[in-house]
């Protein structure tokens, strides 16, 4: 999960090359931007069948984090 979630969170990224870490505060990439954050919430929710509310995204600050919040939503 966590290999797939890296893969298709840099594509959404549009950031190939880049190494994403789970400790990594997804915010401060130079490429995160509001476009971004569609993307990403788009992939999650296609790629995963999850959707995160606003209020729940805004709190999320890691990659690690990110992927803990799709994990609990798909067990949930």
């Amino acid at each position: 999960m966590k290999e797939k979630f890296i893969e298709k969170f840099k594509e959404a990224l549009d950031a190939d090359g880049k190494d994403i870490r789970l400790e990594d505060r997804f915010r401060d990439y130079d490429e995160w931007d509001s476009l971004r954050y569609l993307s990403v919430i788009a992939m999650i929710d296609s790629e995963f069948d999850v959707i995160i509310e606003t209020a729940e995204f805004k709190k999320t600050e890691t990659v690690g984090g990110l992927i803990e919040e799709v994990e609990k939503r798909i067990k949930g």
